[in-house]
């Protein structure tokens, strides 16, 4: 039986990748600031530390019997673009001590296999219609947020350590994920969620706001098809960061159509005034399709499974809230 460590357990793509660990056989032990928000956690055993701490770090790989054969360095403090434009300062410092220490922690207690995971915000900004990006057109670096300055290094330091220490790293850049089981209020949502709850919390032939013109470019990747990308890529000979992303782009505005006919509501869109990023994404997946990944689910498949899951939420929230 593999041992693996999973850190950030406490969060939204991690617990499902503990979920998934747990199923194919391996004992786990995950690790967070916090507690699973959703639901208990599945792993073997869930420990809370502060991974911003080296001696924390430590703590987590001491397993009884010696190392993990497996490690997945998950954790992150992050959210939805107007997280990440409000809180640059607490991204870049906490992150920063998260992935330094946990590298140097790994590499010392000669961790076999390491897992990052990097963000499709290490890019530049691009045009709509512009020619897909490789992994290797991340330089010369212009990521358009602080989140992605920081994953960009973070991705230097754990392969430096991978390689003064001989462990064997693999990265994997995500493009947005979504999934039930994320946040979905509170301001770190992502767009997919935060336009689940507008839907849930709308009228029909109501009004919902978007953020933007609407025409922002994105890739938004399911769950499951990330988990898979992970697992697949620990497993794989391939070295350097790899882009794991559904090939379907749609805008803002057709992410929030896809998310009223899931609904079966008629909303209009009103555009206001907020963080909205870079204007649009397109990245080669050639290197996970050369280890048999792609993604399974698309857009509106995922958003079928996504909606009635935060709709859930929404009307247990008003239950609550209401004397």
């Amino acid at each position: 039986m593999k041992r693996a460590v999973v850190c950030g357990a406490g969060g939204f793509i991690a617990g499902h990748l503990v979920r998934r660990l747990k199923r194919e056989g391996h004992w786990v032990r995950g690790v967070d600031c916090r507690h699973p928000e959703f639901s208990d956690s599945e792993a073997d055993e869930f420990v809370l530390l502060d991974l911003r701490h080296p001696l924390d770090c430590a703590e987590v790989l001491s397993l009884p019997g010696g190392t993990p054969d497996e490690v997945y360095q998950l954790a992150a403090d992050m959210g939805g673009m107007g997280y990440i434009h409000s809180a640059e300062c607490e991204i870049m410092h906490n992150n920063a001590l998260i992935n330094i220490h946990m590298a140097q922690a790994a590499a010392k207690a000669a961790v076999p296999r390491y897992f990052f995971a990097s963000s499709v915000c290490v890019y530049r900004d691009m045009r709509p219609g512009e020619p897909e990006l490789i992994e290797e057109d991340a330089y010369p670096a212009l990521p358009d947020n602080e989140y992605g300055w920081e994953k960009l290094y973070a991705e230097r330091t754990v392969m430096a350590f991978g390689r003064r220490h001989g462990m064997t790293v693999r990265i994997g850049r995500f493009q947005n994920c979504y999934g039930p089981g994320g946040a979905w209020t509170g301001g770190r949502e992502k767009a997919p969620a935060a336009l689940c709850r507008k839907l849930a919390e709308a009228a029909d032939e109501g009004v919902v706001e978007v953020w933007g013109d609407g025409s922002a470019v994105r890739s938004y990747t399911y769950v499951d098809d990330i988990v898979d990308g992970i697992r697949l890529l620990m497993q794989s000979g391939l070295e350097g960061p790899c882009n794991i992303g559904s090939p379907e782009y749609v805008t803002v505005d057709e992410l929030a159509a896809a998310v009223a006919r899931a609904a079966g509501k008629r909303v209009r869109l009103v555009h206001v005034n907020g963080p909205v990023g870079v204007r649009s994404r397109n990245f080669s997946i050639r290197r996970m399709a050369s280890i048999g990944w792609q993604a399974q689910w698309s857009l509106q498949r995922g958003i079928a499974e996504t909606y009635p899951w935060v709709d859930a939420q929404a009307k247990n929230r008003r239950r609550e809230l209401t004397p």
